[in-house]
């Protein structure tokens, strides 16, 4: 079997041929084309993230240029916010202290309303209240019954006037305490001291017991002759210095010296002040006593057959009868009752909502 051997072409025919042929089974390869692919992807994705990083920077360039123009617009509207804010702080500084002056003008303009437009029963109430203290000071400090009762008297005569029921507790009240004024002993102490100041005053005029004179003979008739009248004298004066008569129920009077007369009378004088001290004080025992001292030491020193003599010892007596010194009620009935009556107002009052001043002024500080 005869094996035919191909021919070669010659060895110069072939090599021109050679890199046609291995480019154009490079391209038929599909990893070749693939790889050409991706470059051309790639460069085209190069190519246009470029452009859009220009235009990123150009966007950033821009909104960078914009934003610095905001922040400046905002700096300046910062800046003017700022000085707004404050001015406005500083009136409303000014506003608060016109507020706080004008809520103290309006405290002090409710003060002075409530004091001036007080009701008709509160007006009558303190016209009641100042009535029982000055009744009661009259009797404390004076021991003046006539003053006190007129007072408590003109108190009923000012509850009468305004009729409430929730008053009538004071009402009995000060009846009592004006019946319980009624039924005490009067006494005129400014009568009876001035009676003391007129006995001071007539004392130096008194005569004393010593210095007394019998009694004169009448003088003779006009139609007696004279020699019958000087008969009858001389008779007289010879009989009167044989006979003594003398009183055998009491002493005979002290004699003094015109010193020692002096101050008799001044101790009875300080006696008497002593007496109306006692009854300025209401001091009923001291009062008796230096009545009945000036009254014995009148008999004892004193020409008592003299009617000014007399009549100086016969009011002493008199006055030492006066009542000086009795017990003197203290109101307190009606003092207790005007007191419950005022409580209840008071309270009533209090329960009263408070007023919108006062309301805001208690409200919070304003946060700034």
């Amino acid at each position: 079997m005869s094996s035919e051997i191909p021919s070669l072409p010659p060895l110069e025919a072939a090599q021109p041929a050679a890199p046609a042929q291995a480019v154009s089974s490079a391209w038929r390869r599909p990893s070749a084309v693939i790889a050409a692919i991706a470059l051309a992807l790639l460069g085209w994705q190069w190519m246009e993230t470029r452009g859009r990083l220009a235009e990123l920077q150009e966007e950033l360039a821009r909104r960078l240029s914009e934003g610095d123009s905001v922040a400046r617009e905002a700096l300046a509207l910062t800046r003017k916010n700022q000085e707004n804010l404050q001015d406005l702080q500083n009136k409303l500084g000014v506003l608060d202290a016109r507020f706080s002056e004008t809520q103290g003008q309006q405290l002090a303009l409710e003060a002075m309303y409530q004091e001036f437009s007080r009701t008709r029963d509160d007006r009558v109430l303190s016209e009641v209240e100042q009535a029982v203290t000055i009744a009661a000071q009259q009797l404390l400090l004076a021991g003046n019954i006539q003053n006190a009762l007129a007072a408590l008297q003109t108190a009923d005569a000012r509850l009468a006037s305004v009729d409430r029921p929730q008053w009538l507790s004071v009402r009995k009240a000060l009846a009592e305490d004006i019946e319980s004024l009624r039924a005490l002993p009067q006494v005129d102490s400014a009568g009876v001291a001035l009676r003391l100041e007129t006995l001071m005053g007539r004392l130096d005029g008194l005569p004393l017991a010593f210095e007394a004179r019998p009694k004169e003979l009448p003088p003779p008739r006009e139609s007696e002759p004279g020699w019958l009248s000087a008969l009858w004298l001389d008779f007289w004066n010879e009989f009167s210095q044989l006979v003594r008569i003398e009183r055998m129920d009491r002493p005979d009077p002290a004699l003094l010296a015109p010193s020692n007369a002096v101050f008799l009378r001044e101790n009875l004088k300080l006696r008497l002040m002593n007496a109306r001290l006692a009854l300025l004080t209401r001091d009923g025992n001291t009062f008796r006593e230096d009545m009945r001292l000036s009254a014995s030491w009148l008999d004892r020193y004193f020409d008592v057959r003299n009617a000014a003599v007399a009549a100086a010892r016969d009011e002493l007596l008199v006055l030492q009868k006066s009542p000086v010194g009795a017990d003197l009620p203290p109101l307190l009935a009606s003092q207790n009752a005007l007191r419950a009556v005022l409580s209840r107002l008071e309270r009533r009052v209090d329960a009263v909502p408070a007023a919108p001043a006062a309301k805001a002024a208690t409200r919070p500080a304003r946060k700034n």
